[in-house]
């Protein structure tokens, strides 16, 4: 099976990971986005502080710093790294939350899951602590904005693209 070029795959088909141990340590950063879709006056309470389980912005921050030094737990074959920076914002709009991820690390390999599984458990937290007030939210648009370092070099999504997947 790994004959056709599937690098988490030993010759017998079985799963691994990948050997990194020959690469030299980079610097590598990865910026990741997603949004919570809300309804305004839920988006709106965010803003003034009013959710009654507390700051949700700040909680959701701490929520994606965790998860981004924790995505070896999380992600099979996903390997170890020595995180060295997490950022989490958000910027509220009228019915969406969106929350950016920024990881950097000087290692072997990437840190594109680590700032998209911040992203996403800042998003799920946002979402648990807001889903009493509104059961219509929904968490989408996940997807890596930027990354540089290591060997494939940088990468940055358009702005105003509608797809990565349009013909």
């Amino acid at each position: 099976m790994s004959d056709v070029g599937f690098t988490h795959l030993d010759p017998l088909g079985r799963a691994r990971m990948v050997d990194v141990t020959p690469k030299d340590p980079t610097h590598r950063r990865a910026i990741a986005r997603a949004k919570v879709f809300m309804n305004t006056d839920t988006a709106s309470a965010v803003a003034r502080g009013a959710i009654g389980k507390g700051d949700v912005l700040a909680v959701a921050r701490v929520a994606g710093i965790q998860a981004a030094k924790r995505t070896p737990e999380l992600i099979p074959l996903c390997h170890p790294l020595l995180v060295g920076a997490v950022l989490v914002n958000f910027r509220i709009e009228d019915t969406y939350i969106e929350i950016e991820a920024e990881v950097e690390t000087v290692d072997r390999t990437g840190v594109e899951m680590e700032a998209l599984t911040a992203c996403s458990v800042a998003a799920l937290t946002v979402y648990d602590m807001c889903k009493s007030r509104d059961k219509e939210m929904v968490i989408g648009e996940i997807a890596l904005w930027e990354k540089t370092g290591g060997r494939s070099g940088s990468y940055r999504r358009l702005e105003d693209a509608d797809s990565v997947y349009d013909d």
